[in-house]
């Protein structure tokens, strides 16, 4: 019975004095920290990316109205613009929500921060406050597009606050003046 204790304590001794998988210990311990990162990064960058395409897209709109190609701004006519512009949103005619409103330049009231998306669990989303506006008014409008992060369950993923069930919001304002072109 001794010698075989001895055996065995003799045997742990060798395989602890052993080098061998320590390249895998490294491997273990530093794959998943570095694969975080990366799709850490992956994430904040196609956020960014869509981000700065809602905002050319918006801006893009906007400026056809402002110089008269747009004569008429609809809902329709304007969330298709900014669709076109902004060709990385995915499904963008159903994830996008636009909001128009005026203000007045001379007695100026700030605009609601509470911003309205798409909700996905709704049937049929409403139009929500779109005035068209008259000549010489001071236009604001605003664009919520909802998105679906890519990794759901990664760091970022888990931050960003949620709209509609596991999507966010990403918003883009813009302003202009009707001009009157008769």
């Amino acid at each position: 019975m001794m010698q075989l204790f001895q055996t065995a304590v003799n045997r742990a001794r060798r395989f602890s004095r052993r080098e061998d998988g320590a390249a895998t210990m490294d491997f273990v311990f530093v794959f998943p920290v570095a694969m975080m990162f990366f799709i850490m990064s992956y994430e904040v960058g196609m956020l960014s990316t869509r981000h700065v395409m809602l905002e050319r897209g918006l801006d893009q709109t906007v400026r056809e109205v402002r110089i008269g190609r747009i004569v008429s701004p609809t809902h329709d006519i304007l969330k298709k613009r900014i669709c076109d512009y902004a060709s990385i949103i995915p499904d963008c005619t159903d994830n996008l929500r636009l909001e128009m409103m005026n203000n007045d330049a001379r007695d100026w009231t700030d605009v609601s921060t509470n911003v309205q998306c798409v909700d996905r669990e709704e049937d049929a989303a409403p139009v929500i406050n779109f005035n068209p506006a008259l000549n010489n008014e001071l236009m604001i409008l605003r664009a919520c597009a909802l998105f679906d992060p890519v990794v759901p369950l990664g760091v970022i993923g888990t931050q960003i606050p949620k709209e509609s069930g596991t999507a966010y919001g990403l918003v883009a304002i813009s302003s202009y003046v009707m001009e009157p072109f008769q």
